[in-house]
Formats: structure tokens, sequence, C-alpha cells
């Protein structure tokens, strides 16, 4: 049961990666961020793509197990 918990957690986990990736790019996050500062701007965009489907992951999970 443990090892079906966690492939499903798992895949919850990386279509939500996917979903965030995509929905981020369509922002067009270059107007407010500084010229010559791409290793930053992509740092900052993984970030916020890995955070992003950590949090809707964790939602979908929290409201289908309990």
């Amino acid at each position: 049961m443990d090892r079906l918990y966690f492939l499903i957690r798992a895949g919850v986990y990386l279509t939500c990666l996917v979903v965030a990736w995509y929905a981020m790019s369509a922002v067009n996050y270059e107007k407010i961020l500084k010229k010559d500062h791409v290793v930053q701007a992509q740092v900052l965009y993984f970030m916020l793509v890995v955070s992003l489907a950590y949090l809707c992951g964790s939602f979908i999970l929290e409201i289908v197990y309990h």
C-alpha cells in the first residue's frame, strides 16, 4: 500500500510540475527583471515552477486523501 501511495503522490507532483511549467510560460516576466541577469531569472523561474507545483499537488492530495 505504501508503494502505491508513493507512486500516486509522485504522479500527482510530476503532473503538477508539467502543468505549472506550461502555465508559467504564458507569463511575460522579462518586463520586471533587470537586464543581464539571465542566470538569476532562470533560478527564480525554476523556483516559482517547483513551488507552484508543490502547492497544487499538496492541495490535490489533501482533497483526495482527507
